[in-house]
């Protein structure tokens, strides 16, 4: 018979007990189910409820469980429906009857919402370290080439040229929002709501306060049916693991594409690539591939959990069971991607000599020379209009604008100087993008120093 079966007259189902139950991906909350099990007994016990020497026995029973579960010395079973009911029939079993009153001022609901709570509390912080090592491992590659520079794109057509290490900072602050975002989501999940019931709380002189205290949350959830049924905190975690599979699906698709032949910016280590089983010369990308296809399974989970909770009355429900495989998800998968770009990026050879070759095409100075007849009191409108005619004039005869002579560029129109030179050099464009936020060397050395520093600055509390 169930723990709960007193008011049945014949057993479950085992068709019922199958699709009922969720010991085959909640047992992932154990630790947190006997952590939070034996705060309750202490807390049970301070408050007169049981006796001290029974709120030991539970505590110690609770360990052996824990080890009896861990060691494969005992069963999960599906008729026993979850992870939290099987902790405690094996707990009935190991110390008798003792152990039937740890239940006391306690449901699964408020139980449930405690154990996530707690797994993600600890998920936050894994991730944000895997965070800091990718972030880390673009930075280590940004320093390593200091004066590299390639085209950077817009619609995927050669605009105007950066710094790689700026390109690659340019993730690095991607990554940093996903971290702050992170540390606020971690706010909501700090949250103990142990003590709310099963709707409406208890009758039992408990003391949630000592509960919180022993757990390390920050704060109490202050309304028993907002307790048991809050999801957003799972859901605010969700949300910014997508935002995060976006951030990782665009730098892999700057990888995928770098590493291809048309563009050859970057090699890929060996021990980072895949081959094809029919063609022998191909080297692939399948780690970048597989990061920006995850990103999809983030989303989903993301929208399959709002669609779940959208028409839920108060309080809990079962449909609420379903947060536990996306969430569970979306942490793995997160964490995973991660942990396999930061050597994946810091492992990549880069191809100045291609990303050189890559800038001498494309009129990527083109603007340079508009904003220098600015600079020399043309209109910028006016400027725009007799670049685009020498650029115009470039392109039937082959040549750059940096190929024209003085004589040539004053035929178009344009009032250049000798110093135009300088301005249309690949130096030049880069110098002259000074102003904050900009590509120029000054400006991107300062980031990368700030970069460094911020990695030190954790945004998810440490217990």
């Amino acid at each position: 018979m169930k723990l709960w079966g007193g008011r049945f007259s014949k057993e479950t189902s085992g068709e019922v007990d199958d699709f009922h139950s969720s010991i085959g991906f909640d047992y992932k909350l154990l630790p947190y189910d006997i952590r939070g099990s034996k705060a309750h007994a202490r807390m049970l016990a301070k408050c007169g409820i049981i006796e001290p020497a029974e709120a030991q026995a539970i505590c110690d029973g609770l360990d052996q469980v824990y080890e009896d579960i861990t060691s494969g010395r005992a069963e999960l079973t599906a008729a026993a429906e979850d992870i939290h009911m099987n902790v405690e029939r094996l707990l009935i079993e190991r110390i008798g009857d003792v152990g039937r009153k740890l239940h006391t001022a306690r449901s699964r609901n408020d139980q449930v919402a405690l154990d996530t709570r707690l797994y993600l509390k600890d998920a936050l912080r894994r991730i944000e370290d895997a965070v800091i090592e990718l972030e880390r491992a673009l930075i280590e590659l940004a320093e390593k080439e200091p004066g590299a520079a390639l085209p950077g794109y817009t619609h995927l057509q050669r605009a105007q040229p950066v710094l790689f290490a700026h390109h690659l900072l340019a993730y690095v602050e991607m990554l940093e929002r996903d971290r702050e975002r992170l540390g606020d989501c971690y706010k909501r999940v700090d949250v103990c709501p142990l003590g709310a019931g099963a709707i409406a709380g208890t009758t039992f002189p408990i003391d949630r306060d000592f509960v919180r205290r022993e757990l390390g949350f920050a704060r109490l959830a202050e309304n028993s049916m907002d307790a048991v049924s809050d999801r957003d905190f799972a859901l605010e975690f969700m949300a910014a693991a997508a935002i995060a599979g976006v951030h990782l699906s665009r730098l892999c698709e700057e990888i995928v594409l770098w590493s291809s032949s048309e563009f050859s910016f970057v090699e890929l280590d060996d021990a980072y690539s895949t081959g094809s089983s029919m063609m022998p010369q191909k080297k692939n990308p399948d780690v970048a591939e597989l990061v920006r296809g995850k990103a999809g399974r983030l989303f989903g989970n993301l929208v399959a959990l709002l669609t779940v909770m959208k028409g839920l009355p108060l309080a809990y429900n079962k449909d609420m069971q379903e947060d536990k495989e996306a969430l569970f998800d979306s942490v793995e998968t997160l964490e995973r991607c991660l942990s396999i770009l930061a050597p994946t990026v810091a492992t990549m050879r880069v191809r100045r000599d291609r990303m050189e070759q890559a800038l001498k095409g494309g009129f990527l100075n083109a603007t340079d020379l508009a904003e220098y007849l600015v600079r020399r009191g043309v209109p910028f409108r006016t400027a725009h209009e007799l670049v685009g005619r020498a650029v115009q004039a470039c392109v039937q005869r082959g040549v750059g604008l940096e190929d024209l002579t003085l004589d040539e560029l004053r035929s178009m129109g344009i009032d250049a100087g000798d110093d135009v030179r300088r301005a249309l050099s690949l130096e030049g464009m880069l110098e002259g993008r000074s102003a904050a936020g900009g590509t120029s060397p000054a400006r991107v050395a300062e980031r990368l120093a700030a970069a460094k520093a911020a990695l030190s600055v954790l945004r998810v509390p440490r217990e």
